[in-house]
């Protein structure tokens, strides 16, 4: 089994953090796994994504050139990334900034308003938690409860204990709308 995920969105939305939280989850899973981010020239409001591979095997390279599965947080990911995507891959969509749907039949997708679930989880910046529990739901990679270990994990060894509980949150929120 090797799947791969490119993770995509604006600078500031999460989309690095989401594809460590997803690969440090995969490593305790018992998985070999790649994290390869890649940022545009400006930070908060640039372009983000990161390529996340998970197998049961070495990973040959953290470079995907079709993944088999794609979050796109805003519309300029889906349009870039879409294509790229395998036949039977699954994407996940950001619906609150995304105003389009899926342009192929021959992938799995999932809308969701990201944003609101967010705010409803009690921080609106919590979309990538939300977006990463949608993904877990919808591609079954790694259970959700190691992937709510791991984040818990990384936020606490960072400093950011305080924000466990509501990325707790909004992470169930995606994975329950998914």
């Amino acid at each position: 089994m090797e799947r791969s995920v490119i993770i995509a969105g604006f600078g500031g939305q999460g989309v690095i953090l989401a594809g460590k939280i997803l690969a440090q989850a995969g490593m305790d899973d018992g998985l070999e796994v790649t994290w390869l981010p890649s940022y545009g020239p400006e930070m908060r409001g640039g372009t983000a994504n990161c390529t996340v591979v998970l197998s049961d095997e070495p990973v040959g390279s953290p470079i995907v050139d079709q993944p088999t599965g794609l979050i796109a947080m805003n519309r300029p990911s889906l349009d870039k990334f879409e294509a790229m995507l395998a036949t039977d891959g699954v994407v996940v969509v950001n619906s609150s900034l995304v105003d389009r749907t899926a342009d192929r039949d021959d992938v799995r997708a999932t809308y969701l308003p990201f944003n609101d679930l967010a705010a409803s989880a009690g921080n609106p910046r919590t979309i990538n938690m939300v977006a990463l529990g949608a993904y877990l739901k919808a591609s079954g990679v790694v259970p959700l409860e190691t992937a709510k270990r791991a984040m818990s994990r990384m936020l606490e060894e960072s400093g950011k204990s305080k924000l466990i509980d509501v990325n707790c949150k909004a992470i169930e929120e995606g994975y329950n709308a998914a």
